[in-house]
């Protein structure tokens, strides 16, 4: 199933099912809990965000290749970090470039596997882990560059955080649609140029393994997005190097899932 939440044409914001690019059908109820699909349609204004997060976790450095274009040594646990909520960012919606990113040209794309985690998630098994997924969707993890390395004390969770450095949609595929995060074909294209190519097969820790670590004596709450990390391609790691620029059309493609699709524009002071 696809789930989409979008605005009407009545200005009021629903969640459905059965997206035919001009209307969906309506759900009623709680998508975390227990809800159903009413079959009454609705046309579509606006695709939004699938979801309202309730927290960002990202995982850093976890394709093989990637590892290696950036010259690191494969990590022994999941690199961790953050990304503001403010920082997400729907289909069609446009990813601005900050103003304190334009002299020096630093932002760039990473297509990466999305999971909304559907509830309260503590100390799971990676064997169990997958049972706690709603679903899985396209995301990418926008990041500025000088700020990730030098600008932000040490921390990625700045440089990653700008508003609409997470855009993630356009909806969610419940995972018996997805048998396998772990076997799927992901592509970042710019352009229409393909920088990224890869398979999750190439993650070194596996979904599962990776809401297990994050589940460690911590609760992950219904409605937790977790990013899984990107394949290699990535803009900074090229030669020359390639950055985000305005006008730049982004698309995020990952097989059984869809196509996200994002203008890049700069921000307005």
């Amino acid at each position: 199933m696809q789930i989409i939440r979008f605005e009407s044409d009545d200005n009021r914001i629903y969640t459905g099912c059965d997206f035919d690019n001009e209307s969906a059908s309506v759900f009623e109820g709680d998508i975390y809990a227990d809800f159903f699909n009413t079959g009454k349609r609705k046309p579509i204004k606006k695709i939004l965000t699938p979801i309202l997060p309730s927290v960002i976790f990202c995982i850093g450095l976890n394709y093989k290749l990637h590892a290696k274009e950036t010259g690191m040594a494969l990590p022994k646990y999941p690199i961790v970090f953050m990304k503001n909520i403010s920082a997400a960012a729907g289909h069609l919606d446009n990813v601005r470039i900050p103003a304190s990113c334009v002299k020096i040209p630093e932002v760039d794309y990473e297509v990466e596997l999305a999971v909304i985690i559907k509830k309260n998630t503590r100390n799971v098994s990676p064997e169990t882990a997958l049972d706690h997924v709603l679903g899985y969707t396209c995301a990418n993890d926008i990041s500025a560059r000088r700020w990730q390395k030098h600008s932000g004390g040490g921390q990625w969770v700045k440089g990653k955080s700008f508003d609409t450095f997470c855009p993630f949609g356009p909806w969610i595929v419940t995972t018996d649609e997805i048998a396998d995060p772990n076997n799927l074909d992901i592509e970042c294209v710019l352009n229409g140029n393909t920088m990224q190519k890869s398979n999750t097969s190439d993650m070194i820790f596996s979904v599962a393994q990776i809401i297990s670590f994050l589940s460690e004596s911590t609760t992950l709450v219904p409605g937790t997005l977790i990013l899984t990390g990107t394949p290699s391609g990535v803009g900074f790691a090229r030669k020359p190097p390639v950055y985000l620029s305005p006008g730049d059309i982004l698309e995020t493609k990952i097989d059984k899932i869809g196509v996200l699709k994002n203008h890049v524009t700069l921000e307005k002071e």
